[in-house]
């Protein structure tokens, strides 16, 4: 239990321990609530166990109290907070009432005793606590304590940045300068804010410059993290883009396909891990957050699969006839949206993270990496790899790049043009149902998944290079980092507009893209 652990870490204070007395425990529990802080922040620095579980048990709501005694409630039982021996409660008693100004106090008080917990996870949570509060300068001797014990550096450091913005209010104009100048490297939004509200009342004028200092200093370190922060949101867009430009940089860069309803191959591949999610939760619990590492190869199969039906169906007759290719896979885009909508229903579908996709990393103070944007990242690099290395290192590479150059040269030399094409087209399909994997851990899983990324995958082949999927890794990346510029500037509704100006008068300037196709293809 909570309250145990705190009787434990109470025993660890550098402070010799002193008895609660029955004038503390009424202090603690009943009165205005000033006096009832400047109790507790009394007994804080020599609080012995009872002291300790009372505190906790007032933060809990289980303290009752009369004119003449107070009772810590257990378990429908009273105790003496003192004595620990247990008393009748009378029908009279009244529950003790904490407002948010109390409830901050014991809280700080709570977490500055943790700051002696043997365990590093328990003192760098009660740190973050502190740092998010406004400890009272009552609370500095243990914050003192504690950081001259701590061992660890990181929790060391950020007892530092608490003990530092208590100083801040010194009437100590040394203590305050000090302050001033150690928190101007710490570079949090939270160290921004006290130093702006020093900065309205300081009136010396040496801790006025060194406050201003130190607000330049964080306020430029706060600039960089966000300039970072948009960096990599574009490169986490643009692998994104790069995973769904994959597919296309085979059905149309590579097969001259134009397949409207690739965004709903992406469709079926998040579905597809929806379902072995689902699958998971009610077969193998236990192995939840592994369910991801099924959904990967389930959704590239389940895509590849609708990809075949497609191309031997309907797509194997009309090559050659773009207009009719782009209005049969419209169709086919409606049919199989609707189709989904009847299995699954019109409303998202929720897709969890699994644990170890949960979280992130905090580089800067204003920039957290989140993992499942980094494992989409890494994703995207080993699908790329993969892709690369299937068309120039086997053998179905090397015939689908023999059909693509020479279709009817390839089939003097023996190659079943019509498998490779549909080989080709299914590659392509489930490369985008692994897309829609990636996608079902970011965002919500519906319907509409694929629509919103349709336009900008073809942006990506033809500004990159049709057939080139360096081209394609250059162009998704580009605009994904270029977007995401342009929104902290302009909005999300112009930043559109402009990358997609910027792309057609690329494009009227270098048709080609980025990467030109050489061969005989280019030559024909």
């Amino acid at each position: 239990m909570r309250w145990l652990f705190l009787l434990l870490s109470a025993l660890v204070l550098a402070a010799p321990a002193r008895a609660l007395t029955p004038v503390e425990a009424r202090g603690l529990a009943t009165g205005e609530v000033e006096s009832r802080i400047t109790v507790l922040n009394a007994v804080l620095s020599t609080a012995d166990d009872k002291t300790v579980a009372l505190i906790q048990a007032i933060a809990d709501d289980a303290v009752k109290f009369t004119d003449t005694a107070i009772f810590v409630m257990k378990d429908g039982k009273g105790y003496d907070p003192v004595t620990g021996a247990e008393k009748p409660v009378p029908e009279t008693a009244e529950d003790v009432v904490n407002n948010n100004e109390m409830r901050s106090e014991l809280d700080a008080a709570l977490a500055s005793i943790k700051l002696f917990s043997a365990d590093d996870k328990v003192r760098a949570e009660a740190v973050k606590t502190l740092a998010g509060g406004e400890p009272g300068d009552a609370k500095l001797p243990l914050i003192e304590k504690a950081y001259e014990k701590e061992a660890v550096p990181a929790i060391k450091d950020a007892i530092g940045r608490v003990r530092f913005a208590m100083l801040l209010g010194s009437t100590d104009k040394g203590k305050r300068l000090a302050a001033a100048q150690a928190l101007g490297a710490t570079g949090t939004p939270a160290t921004k804010t006290l130093l702006l509200d020093r900065l309205k009342v300081e009136t010396e004028p040496d801790v006025k410059s060194a406050v201003e200092i130190a607000l330049r200093t964080i306020e430029s370190r706060l600039a960089w993290g966000e300039r970072l922060g948009v960096i990599f949101t574009g490169v986490s867009l643009g692998s994104i883009l790069l995973l769904v430009a994959l597919g296309l940089a085979i059905t149309y860069g590579l097969m001259g396909v134009i397949n409207m309803a690739h965004g709903e191959l992406m469709m079926i591949g998040a579905y597809a891990t929806y379902v072995i999610q689902n699958l998971f939760k009610t077969w193998l619990p236990g192995a939840f957050d592994y369910y991801v590492l099924l959904a990967i190869p389930a959704s590239f199969l389940a895509a590849a699969l609708v990809g075949a039906v497609l191309e031997r169906s309907v797509i194997r007759w009309l090559y050659g006839r773009p207009l009719e290719t782009l209005l049969a896979t419209w169709g086919i885009s409606l049919v199989l949206q609707q189709g989904v909508r009847s299995l699954f229903g019109a409303q998202n579908v929720p897709v969890e993270n699994p644990a170890w996709l949960s979280g992130g990393v905090d580089v800067m103070s204003n920039l957290t990496l989140p993992f499942n944007r980094l494992a989409i990242i890494a994703f995207a690099v080993l699908v790329l790899a993969g892709v690369s290395a299937l068309i120039a290192r086997t053998r179905l590479g090397l015939f689908v790049r023999g059909v693509t150059q020479n279709r009817k040269m390839a089939a003097c030399m023996g190659v079943n043009t019509a498998r490779i094409d549909t080989y080709a087209f299914a590659l392509g399909s489930g490369i985008a149902g692994l897309a829609g994997c990636a996608l079902s851990q970011v965002g919500n899983v519906g319907p509409d998944l694929g629509q919103g990324y349709i336009v900008d995958s073809f942006m990506v082949v033809v500004l990159g290079g049709v057939g080139q999927l360096a081209g394609t890794v250059y162009a998704a990346l580009g605009l994904g980092v270029l977007n995401k510029l342009l929104e902290g500037w302009q909005g999300a509704v112009l930043a559109k507009i402009m990358v997609l100006v910027f792309i057609v008068i690329f494009i009227q300037k270098r048709p080609q893209g980025i990467f030109a196709m050489k061969g005989r293809s280019a030559e024909a």
